[in-house]
């Protein structure tokens, strides 16, 4: 017990040089794990029978059909019960580079089952929507009229037409998107499942004749995508984007062709960019034609993927500060670009760092930037600091993933984890009761929506977390799918692999149905409580004032009542806001510190934290007696 006094006794003193921001290093692997269940919220359709978000149910079970086609399937974007295409095959295509980067950190986590679940998911219900070569739906709901309500997935009575590109209605940024996602995912699949590769290769070669051959911007065919996902940036880069990807799935030099052909004029060499996204995908064919350089692949077009390779360093410089156009960041160091759901630009840059870190890391070079040489290990720092960010290492100490950590958004702007879930609660949620009886509670969510980024903090680190602040408490799917490999990575650290050999995704263990997760007994919070054996005793032992806020120190001991000796104790520990010493953190839980392993009858352990507010919440989750 000495060092832990010494410990505590440092306390003050490095309390106010730490606070607010969380000290504790992160669980990657529990944020991974996390950040892939959000996806099984997002789903539509009939949901499968190892659906592990137990609160939802079937939805959407007549899309399509009045086109005579099945739609029936996919992912919400967001909050809404929209299925919109462009940023559905960008999240595939995402969650599929993840895997092709990191499948083997994520096999070892347990999670690259999960994560291919996900990313099929999404492809067989591009299948579905791809039911002639030169016919793709590209969305299916309003969001004008979805928007004007406010039900569950379950009860939608909203209108769900569904909406087309064809060649008399391109969309080339649509199609070439799609065309992307079913290349990369054809490299998921290609080892545990090489038919169903072989399927996704053949409408990804389709729609990348229909984008290409058929050119025009997708929101001027669907028109009522141009409220909530207008295309921009134009169709260009999802033309270089795609190609990159069916080189990549492929080796067919046709597709290399039409990157050294087509990359002056159709800006993969011009953009110099600091943004990544659902609709900007240039920095991301630039750093995927950087790799396709670093492995010699380039030949004759050497000089065109010279210049790739320069505007995909100009956007890793301006990340990490040291281009001659850096990007903004908070006064707390995160990314910012837009106060709309800035989250996105920020998983999707560190993903971009992340892999690039290890490009020129496995090719033995260094980033070249305005500044001089930077080591690899910067860019990949970078990625960690924002991630970290996210995961509450930040000035108001939240983690931005919902169900990580103690304090995390509980009202997110998302329709079906804001009402009661249908399997609780049948009763019909009419579209404008919703808005009435839950978008206006101001208590948290009934249903936890576990894994999901939302939109995230102002320019000036500031966020409130309340279900009509949409701009910063709304999830996306495209918020998630670029963590997954940053996670990924950073949960496995580099185990000296060649990031530039070919890629080969490991065939996943079997994903089998999960056990429920023991619900804890809950203790009510307070200076003394108590589970059976365990009784709980905490109060303020000093107090002190740093930058104009109060910050308590809070003694907490737990003492045996019983005649037998603990063991395998846990206690769970929620609306704790700051650092904590002695004990062991494990997952959501805390358990014995690492110099005692039992607590013998009558005795008693403590431990103390540090936060700016009342006692947090203390309860027993489990222990035994021997």
């Amino acid at each position: 017990m000495e060092k832990f006094v010494r410990l505590i006794s440092m306390v003050p003193l490095f309390i106010l040089l730490c606070l607010p921001s969380a000290l504790a290093g992160h669980d990657y692997g529990q944020a991974l794990s996390k950040s892939i269940l959000f996806f099984e919220a997002q789903r539509s359709g009939y949901l499968p029978h190892n659906q592990r978000v137990t609160w939802r149910s079937n939805s959407g079970l007549q899309d399509g059909k009045a086109s005579g086609v099945d739609l029936v399937g996919g992912y919400y974007d967001a909050g809404d019960n929209v299925k919109f295409g462009l940023p559905m095959a960008f999240t595939v295509t995402m969650m599929s580079w993840s895997i092709i980067e990191y499948g083997k950190q994520m096999a070892a986590s347990g999670e690259l089952g999960h994560a291919m679940e996900a990313v099929k998911w999404g492809t067989d219900y591009f299948i579905k929507a791809h039911p002639q070569p030169n016919v793709l739906y590209g969305e299916v709901g309003d969001g004008n009229s979805d928007h004007y309500c406010w039900q569950r997935p379950e009860d939608m009575t909203t209108d769900r037409h569904a909406y087309k590109i064809d060649p008399s209605n391109p969309g080339s940024d649509l199609a070439g998107e799609t065309a992307a996602a079913m290349a990369a995912a054809s490299i998921v699949f290609r080892r545990s499942n090489p038919a169903y590769a072989s399927e996704l290769l053949r409408h990804a070669h389709q729609l990348f004749d229909l984008a290409d051959r058929y050119r025009g911007k997708y929101d001027s065919s669907i028109t009522v995508a141009q409220k909530y996902y207008r295309s921009i940036s134009g169709y260009n880069d999802e033309l270089l984007w795609a190609a990159a990807w069916l080189y990549h799935a492929t080796d067919n030099q046709y597709y290399l062709s039409y990157l050294g052909n087509n990359g002056d004029s159709m800006g993969g060499t011009g953009w110099s960019m600091t943004e990544f996204g659902w609709d900007v995908k240039y920095a991301g064919v630039q750093t995927l034609v950087s790799k396709f350089m670093m492995q010699g692949k380039a030949g004759r077009y050497a000089p065109v993927f010279e210049r790739y390779q320069q505007k995909a360093e100009n956007f890793m410089c301006s990340c990490i500060g040291k281009g001659t156009r850096n990007v903004q960041k908070t006064p707390g160091g995160l990314m910012f670009r837009q106060r709309w759901n800035n989250l996105q630009f920020v998983t999707s840059a560190s993903f971009l760092a992340t892999v690039y870190s290890d490009y020129i890391s496995s090719s033995g070079r260094y980033l070249k930037c305005a500044s001089g040489s930077v080591p690899p290990s910067l860019l990949l720092s970078f990625a960690k600091s924002q991630v970290d960010y996210i995961l509450g290492d930040n000035p108001r100490a939240t983690s931005y993933m919902v169900g990580y950590g103690n304090n995390f958004p509980r009202q997110v702007h998302h329709r079906a984890s804001s009402i009661v879930s249908y399997k609780e609660n049948p009763s019909f949620v009419s579209c404008r009761g919703g808005y009435a009886t839950w978008f206006s509670r101001k208590a948290s969510d009934p249903n936890l929506l576990s894994g999901a980024i939302v939109g995230g903090p102002d320019a000036y680190d500031n966020f409130a977390d309340e279900r009509d602040n949409y701009e910063q408490t709304e999830p996306a799917t495209y918020n998630n799918a670029p963590l997954l490999g940053t996670l990924a990575r950073l949960s496995g650290g580099h185990g000296g692999y060649n990031q530039l050999l070919p890629v080969v995704v490991p065939t996943p263990m079997p994903v089998s149905q999960p056990k429920p997760a023991p619900q804890p007994k809950i203790t009510p919070a307070g200076p003394v409580s108590s589970s059976g054996a365990i009784a709980i005793d905490q109060k303020v032992t000093n107090q002190w004032n740093a930058k104009g806020k109060t910050y308590y120190r809070y003694s907490v001991f737990v003492t045996n009542k019983s005649t037998k000796t603990i063991k395998d104790f846990k206690l769970y520990i929620s609306k704790l806001y700051g650092p904590l010493w002695g004990l062991n953190k494990y997952g959501d839980s805390y358990g014995f510190p690492s110099w005692i392993n039992s607590l013998p009858a009558g005795k008693s352990l403590e431990f103390v934290y540090i936060h700016s507010t009342s006692a947090a919440e203390v309860s027993v989750s489990s222990y035994t007696l021997a």
